[in-house]
């Protein structure tokens, strides 16, 4: 099984890969299965019928998905090329605390059959400007991220898998930060995680980005399947062409060695599970 469960279209305020052209490619590549998730991000961006004007960022609209366009086009896409390839529903809600309930009704509003859930702010303050560092020691931002997770998976369930779960470690210019000390609070995360039956997943752009380890590390994927972890996605979060499908199946190879027995995909926010 050839999947790719992180993917990002014109339809999110970073990318402009057509969704059509993503498809089409992802069938060149005899892709089995693919997940459009493309980004929402309450606190920091807008809806398209909130009737507050729209920002644009480098000439493209910073605004959350165009939700009807989105659906209509998913769904023509899905009739068009059924022989082809499987596309699935999903979305990547980068949830924050004070957002909770906006995500909880655009979740009633629509069927989905994958969600992934990621911490992209904090204080609607963003990791990759440096807003949310600045002003704090290395512990101190390192700590603040994950006790938002922790909120968030204790108090957020209408999810799928936790997105890139050491994301802050992207754009840590003090370097990598032990592991150990982030131990302790990772473990209570994914004791929750499992608990509530929902799984975690790897991306691939650690490859991208010139990480030194994977995303999540490996001492986080470790920890996960020491705990009992099972349900695991894989995905390139792809922005671009050369983007999609990167390093699926390498990152397949890793897990088998590491222990990991299946990985996912997902239907109606079930997870369907396949050998590795």
């Amino acid at each position: 099984m050839f999947a790719d469960y992180h993917v990002h279209t014109e339809f999110s305020d970073d990318s402009v890969y057509p969704m059509e052209e993503v498809i089409r490619d992802a069938i060149r590549m005899n892709m089995d299965e693919i997940c459009i998730t493309d980004h929402v991000d309450y606190g920091i961006k807008e809806d398209w019928d909130s009737g507050i004007e729209i920002k644009y960022r480098d000439g493209e609209p910073f605004a959350n998905v165009d939700y009807p366009k989105y659906m209509e086009k998913i769904h023509s896409l899905q009739k068009m090329y059924k022989n082809e390839i499987v596309i699935r529903t999903g979305m990547e809600f980068g949830v924050q605390m004070h957002t909770i309930p906006k995500f909880e009704e655009l979740f009633r509003r629509y069927q989905f059959d994958f969600i992934i859930l990621s911490v992209h702010q904090v204080e609607d303050k963003e990791f990759w400007t440096q807003d949310f560092q600045r002003g704090r020691t290395q512990k101190e931002y390192n700590e603040r991220y994950y006790e938002e997770m922790l909120d968030l998976v204790k108090n957020y369930k209408n999810y799928s898998v936790l997105g890139h779960m050491d994301l802050i470690k992207r754009y840590d210019e003090a370097g990598d930060y032990p592991f150990e000390k982030i131990k302790p609070i990772a473990e209570e995360i994914l004791k929750i995680v499992i608990a509530d039956g929902k799984g975690i997943e790897i991306n691939t752009s650690s490859h991208r980005y010139g990480l030194s380890d994977t995303m999540p590390s490996g001492d986080i994927l470790k920890l996960y399947r020491e705990l009992g972890g099972e349900i695991i996605t894989i995905g390139s979060d792809s922005h671009k062409p050369q983007h999609l499908g990167a390093y699926i199946r390498e990152t397949q190879a890793l897990l088998k060695e590491m222990g990991f027995k299946w990985f996912c995909t997902y239907r109606n926010m079930r997870p369907m599970f396949y050998e590795l």
